[in-house]
Formats: structure tokens, sequence, C-alpha cells
């Protein structure tokens, strides 16, 4: 699925929401929906851009760490598999 708005553009739409402008009329601006606009404002609220790079910079590295984590668990069950069988 391809973004539509960059991190950059969402806290962007967050504050010209945040200077006093209604909620809808930024979502109609826009082209996105209230629910959408709402995920937006609970993940990117009050942050600044570089907040922003500065979180999707850290997901990328926990997903990295993640997928680390899995396939080493995955050597260690493999190890502990055949060292227990009996030859």
């Amino acid at each position: 699925m391809k973004k539509r708005f960059s991190e950059e553009q969402i806290i962007k739409i967050l504050k010209e929401q945040e200077s006093g402008q209604p909620t809808a009329e930024v979502c109609r601006r826009h082209g996105v929906s209230p629910g959408t606009f709402y995920k937006w404002k609970a993940k990117f609220g009050g942050m600044d851009v570089s907040d922003a790079r500065k979180l999707k910079a850290l997901e990328a590295e926990n997903a990295k760490l993640k997928k680390l984590l899995a396939e080493a668990m995955l050597d260690n069950a493999i190890l502990k598999d055949v060292t227990s069988k009996k030859w």
C-alpha cells in the first residue's frame, strides 16, 4: 500500500487543525477521512518534523532487531532439536 502523505505533510495538516481551523474543513481540503485524521493525531500529535523522522528511524531499527531475534530463536530451537536426538 502506497502512502499518500509523508510524515512532514501529516504534521503540517495537524498544525492547521491546531491553529484553530475546524477538523472537518481540514479533512475535506486534504481529502482524508476524520478517522484517518484522528489516527494521525494519536500517532504524530505534538511532534515536529524532526521528531517524526526519529520515530520512523526507531521503528525501522525495531523491526530489524525483531527480525534478528526471531532468526536467532529459530536457530536456537533447531540446535536444541538436533542435540536432543539420540544417534
